[in-house]
């Protein structure tokens, strides 16, 4: 059986994007490694992690595109449910993210808003889909 385990965002400062998702969601910390290179949230079923860039450098020998906010954020989202947004932005802002769309109702009833964290990772913040 294949499952979803974690996505892991590349990342300046390992300790420091752990500290924001604690305080911007309220998520519980799992894992950081004595060298601070990789660390784990608890988020529900799957682990957000995150690894240095210097880590990520020696799995991708090759390399690979940083995010930035000083560039478009990448073609892909992570997407946490609240059921309320507007309370989740503001705490998500009072923390360090960056406000990209304001709230908005979906025509199928959802309402979604986007961030970005220090990182420029884009985050979702939407109510369920029922």
């Amino acid at each position: 059986m294949i499952k979803f385990a974690y996505t892991i965002l590349y990342v300046k400062d390992v300790e420091k994007a752990l500290c924001f998702y604690e305080k911007a969601f309220g998520f519980a910390r799992k894992f950081l490694t004595p060298d601070e290179s990789y660390g784990e949230l608890l988020v529900g079923e799957t682990t957000l992690s995150f690894a240095s860039l210097e880590l990520a450098h020696t799995n991708l020998k090759e390399g690979f595109t940083e995010s930035s906010l000083a560039t478009k954020p990448f073609g892909i989202e992570i997407g946490f449910t609240t059921d309320n947004v507007e309370e989740t932005i503001q705490s998500a802002v009072d923390a360090g993210a960056t406000l990209v769309e304001s709230p908005m109702s979906k025509s199928w009833g959802q309402v979604v808003a986007y961030v970005r964290d220090m990182d420029g990772f884009l985050i979702e913040i939407c109510t369920p889909m029922s």
